[in-house]
């Protein structure tokens, strides 16, 4: 079987993609992984063809304006705004995103397509193709519940009413680019324009539900008992590390000198201002008493003449590094979340917007982490606060041990490919 898989983003975007895709690489498939070329090393050494998309939307993340942007955080209103004036900004790139994404998919000629809303085209490449495309989400975010709200909503206790409600604004959050996928869909694939509230739940050509993959462990977030039997959660999907992987020697040096020491990174994102959330972080390393690993990222945290107590690095595996932690200090991306938890280690998370709110919040109440510290509120004294919390409570370590485990026992790439290949065996 040929599978084309479509996704755009940070590494958290990219990473589960590849995890599903080397599995299926293993079970004889061909697989085909369209997205960033930051990431076609990643890709192609695990055994998976690379397909081409520009670097144009990642460099714009990382430069000021992007950065300004996510830190302004907040709910639903202010994501709305941020995005509409970042659409203004980059549409061009959207536009050429789309071209290259159905250009890899004709070319490579899938059985099926599984893909991320992020990627805008999914959706479409699927009707147009007349393939079964599978809908892949990072976090609860399209399927309607009455469990709890969607992630830019308060989690207000008024009843399944609210929570449900909350969700008919989904649709919205592609309200930005709709008119660069009616356009790309009328000149390119032949199709006709698309109602922004149909949403992308129910199938065009003929009508059928999209099955929907959330590829996060129901241990941290149960699977809502009024899902319907077209969505699963699988568990998380994890690419661990080669086995030819080695640490550096300082790494190792740092790492042997002393009690295991705190990581702190903020992924791909630091605000606009990197170098005062370093001094901040560096700060209440030295206030909690703790050793620490920054890790510094796309651009992100950067560092100078640091005490003798704090390792700066770039890029090492999370499933190696945070066995040789105490605790995980992160902005809540959904990868660094479900690292930190499978390692059995409190996190700390200092959410900037979107789904990080979420998954800060998740972490307070599972009781696997202290109360998250927003970055607009981060100061060197409540982190250093959080610090001693997350290193200190025995509870709180053993919590988080325990739900390592269960997340560790999970198997997420086996659990979706058993999903998809009993959708695929339906009748149509």
């Amino acid at each position: 079987m040929r599978i084309f898989m479509l996704t755009i983003g940070t590494r958290g975007d990219v990473q589960p993609f590849v995890a599903l895709g080397e599995a299926y690489v293993q079970r004889g498939h061909e697989v085909t992984l369209c997205t960033s070329q930051s990431f076609a090393p990643m890709i192609t050494e695990r055994g998976l063809s690379y397909a081409y998309i520009d670097d144009s939307i990642l460099q714009f993340m990382g430069s000021e304006s992007g950065g300004m942007a996510v830190e302004r955080g907040g709910g639903l209103l202010t994501w709305m705004r941020s995005a509409l004036e970042l659409s203004r900004q980059i549409r061009p790139h959207f536009r050429q995103m789309l071209d290259e994404a159905w250009q890899a998919a004709v070319a490579a000629q899938p059985d099926m397509i599984l893909y991320h809303p992020k990627a805008l085209g999914g959706f479409d490449i699927a009707q147009k193709l007349g393939i079964p495309g599978f809908l892949v989400l990072l976090q609860p975010i399209y399927l309607a519940t009455a469990e709890f709200p969607m992630m830019l909503f308060p989690d207000w206790p008024l009843g399944s009413w609210y929570n449900r409600v909350t969700y008919r604004v989904t649709p919205l959050l592609q309200a930005a680019q709709m008119g660069i996928v009616n356009a790309w869909r009328r000149q390119t694939l032949g199709l006709p324009k698309r109602s922004l509230f149909r949403g992308e739940l129910r199938r065009l050509d003929n009508g059928r539900p999209v099955p929907v993959l959330h590829a996060y462990s129901r241990h941290v977030i149960p699977q809502p008992p009024d899902w319907p039997d077209t969505a699963v959660t699988t568990g998380y999907w994890f690419l661990d590390q080669h086995s030819s992987w080695t640490p550096p020697d300082d790494l190792r040096r740092f790492l042997q000198i002393g009690p295991p020491p705190v990581y702190i990174g903020f992924g791909s994102i630091a605000g606009k201002n990197p170098h005062e959330t370093a001094q901040r972080v560096i700060d209440a390393l030295v206030v909690s008493g703790e050793r620490g690993l920054i890790a510094t990222g796309w651009g992100g945290l950067e560092t100078n003449r640091l005490p003798d107590n704090i390792f700066q690095i770039d890029v090492v595996p999370h499933d190696w590094l945070f066995k040789h932690i105490s605790a995980v200090v992160h902005h809540g991306g959904a990868g660094t979340t479900a690292a930190g938890l499978r390692a059995g280690k409190p996190s700390i998370l200092c959410p900037f917007f979107g789904d990080q709110p979420l998954w800060a919040r998740r972490i307070t109440a599972l009781g696997v982490g202290p109360e998250p510290v927003p970055q607009k509120e981060l100061t060197a004294a409540n982190l250093a606060t959080a610090i001693r919390t997350a290193t200190n409570d025995l509870l709180m370590r053993q919590r988080a041990a325990k739900l390592g485990e269960a997340i560790r026992a999970e198997k997420g790439t086996e659990q979706a490919i058993a999903f998809i290949a009993r959708h695929l065996a339906a009748p149509q």
